[in-house]
């Protein structure tokens, strides 16, 4: 009963930070680059510094945040990570360094999933980044851009996320 009232309260966050989103920013060059990435599906992190440093950004510019469905019972020093334990029942984040990565105004927010995740979702609308990339079967109103590339297959992500940014003057 509690997880249908905290996944209800959820999609009411996420509705609600759609509707207060600022576009005003949208067109900005790239400066900083921010990953939301869904562990379950990806969890080789040290693609997505590699990819920022090929775009020219400095490490210091890059930030990769992760979800996870639950937390794994081994220990782990992964400080960037939020699992859906950290919403509480009203759908808000119980995670200091969630919040930090939400409320930093990326110049680009990647949302690296390929499913709709009610948990995940709600942290993409939350950001205020200010231009959203993701990818097919994702929740669409999330995103300023969708590519219909599988997001497994690195070099293709590459490819168009570098093609689709230098099209747009971001790079």
């Amino acid at each position: 009963m509690l997880k249908k009232i905290k996944l209800k309260s959820l999609k009411n966050q996420t509705a609600k930070s759609l509707e207060s989103r600022d576009f005003s920013q949208r067109n900005t060059p790239l400066r900083s680059l921010g990953f939301l990435v869904d562990e379950s599906y990806f969890d080789d992190l040290q693609r997505f510094y590699d990819f920022g440093a090929s775009l020219g950004l400095q490490r210091k510019d890059i930030k990769v945040f992760t979800f996870m469905e639950t937390r794994k019972k081994l220990p782990t020093l992964r400080q960037n990570q939020i699992t859906n334990k950290e919403f509480n029942w009203r759908g808000n984040i119980n995670n200091q360094i969630a919040r930090e990565f939400l409320d930093f105004d990326f110049d680009v927010l990647i949302g690296f999933t390929n499913t709709e995740n009610d948990f995940l979702d709600a942290l993409i609308a939350q950001s205020k980044a200010k231009f959203k990339i993701g990818f097919n079967g994702a929740d669409e109103r999330l995103f300023d851009l969708m590519l219909a590339v599988d997001p497994k297959n690195i070099a293709d992500f590459k490819t168009e996320v570098t093609k689709y940014l230098k099209v747009l003057k971001k790079i």
